[in-house]
């Protein structure tokens, strides 16, 4: 390596870790909007379906204090994650191409709205779904309902943080057959065993029985076809440039 690759990586280096210092800057500032919302949240969240009727309880001196903690942590993520998609779009941008920078910084809406679809139908479809099913096993037991803020809230937050990132699964398949290591073919071969991996994943966040499993794998696997339907549309489009490149560079 000389030195102008020497300079170059450390500058590389340097504005990596701007961006990242950055980040971390707006993800300080998200908890600690988390923190000022987080009473009214919280409160709100106790008085709707399916937590309306609980007896609350707390079981440590630290479960109030770790609920704030987590809201403005979930808070954080929220309002950080635009953000970080655009400085990660900022880095990447000088290595790519004009249409190519107007074509990837799409992606930052996107993968925000999708993250936005992924939380509303985890609350409102899987959680709910989940905590119903609890409740009615509990009720079958004959069993006091006296529920812990600390252990309700992390029930939910288990459920909502992997779907709403499970959400972002299109995302990363068009970014990954932007960098051609995935396209349209594989991930066809991949199908079955793609499938497979996301019904286990359902099992594993929804109740034990089979209705609670298909409600949340037809989503998932309906998202896995949209990424594949996006990935032949990306595909399509670098077939289509690589033609045109050896059309006018290739051996005449």
């Amino acid at each position: 390596m000389d030195m102008d690759d020497a300079m170059s990586l450390v500058e590389h280096l340097g504005e990596l870790r701007k961006r990242i210092i950055w980040i971390i800057v707006v993800l300080i500032i998200g908890m600690v909007i988390g923190l000022i919302f987080a009473q009214p949240l919280i409160t709100y969240l106790k008085q709707v379906p399916p937590a309306d009727g609980i007896s609350w309880n707390v079981f440590s001196p630290w479960d109030a204090i770790r609920m704030y903690m987590n809201f403005a942590l979930v808070t954080g993520l929220i309002v950080t994650l635009p953000f970080a998609l655009y400085q990660i779009w900022s880095f990447l941008k000088p290595g790519l191409r004009i249409e190519e920078q107007k074509a990837s910084l799409m992606f930052v809406p996107f993968a925000f709205l999708l993250f936005l679809i992924g939380l509303a139908f985890a609350y409102f479809v899987v959680f709910k779904m989940a905590f119903l099913f609890t409740s009615s096993i509990t009720e079958k037991l004959s069993l006091q309902e006296t529920y812990g803020i600390s252990q309700y809230f992390t029930f939910m937050f288990n459920i909502l943080i992997p779907i709403s990132l499970l959400f972002e699964l299109p995302i990363v398949i068009m970014f990954l057959t932007k960098l051609r290591i995935l396209n349209p073919k594989r991930l066809h071969t991949l199908r079955r065993y793609a499938y497979l991996l996301l019904v286990i994943v359902a099992s594993m966040i929804t109740p034990p029985d089979a209705v609670s499993a298909i409600v949340v794998s037809v989503p998932m696997i309906l998202l896995y076809e949209f990424s594949v339907l996006l990935s032949g549309v990306v595909y399509r489009k670098q077939l289509l440039k690589d033609k045109a490149w050896e059309e006018e560079f290739g051996e005449k």
